[in-house]
């Protein structure tokens, strides 16, 4: 079994349940949309540095990639394509369509990721460990 990082997992853990909050029990016009956007960048940037050893710029850029994928995805009709448009489930994955802010919201949300990364995790695991 791989080793699990759990500087990486336990904010992976409670950014998914807020997220899950967000999801379920908010709707508004600001945290859902923008705050659910910049959290789930944070999330899967966490996420994948829990199980693998990878330089966190390349995850940074990776979880970009991905996201702005799936956003350009909505711009092309994709639930529509697959016939998932009226899944539930798809549309809380997918989402539903294209906006110009989402971009930006992952893109701040992967910044402030790597950067928290840079500052607190790493500096910190160098101080300690040489």
């Amino acid at each position: 079994m791989k080793h699990i990082h759990l500087r990486y997992a336990i904010p992976a853990l409670i950014l998914f349940i807020i997220e899950i909050i967000i999801a379920v029990f908010v709707n508004d016009r600001f945290i859902r949309p923008f705050g659910g956007d910049f959290l789930v960048v944070i999330f899967l940037y966490c996420f994948v540095l829990s199980f693998w050893r990878i330089d966190p710029w390349k995850v940074a850029l990776g979880v970009g990639v991905f996201s702005f994928l799936i956003e350009f995805m909505q711009l092309l009709g994709f639930l529509s394509f697959m016939g998932w448009e009226n899944s539930k489930l798809a549309i809380l994955i997918f989402g539903i369509r294209f906006q110009a802010m989402d971009l930006l919201m992952y893109t701040l949300g992967l910044i402030v990721a790597w950067g928290l990364d840079k500052i607190f995790i790493r500096d910190l695991a160098k101080e300690r460990y040489g």
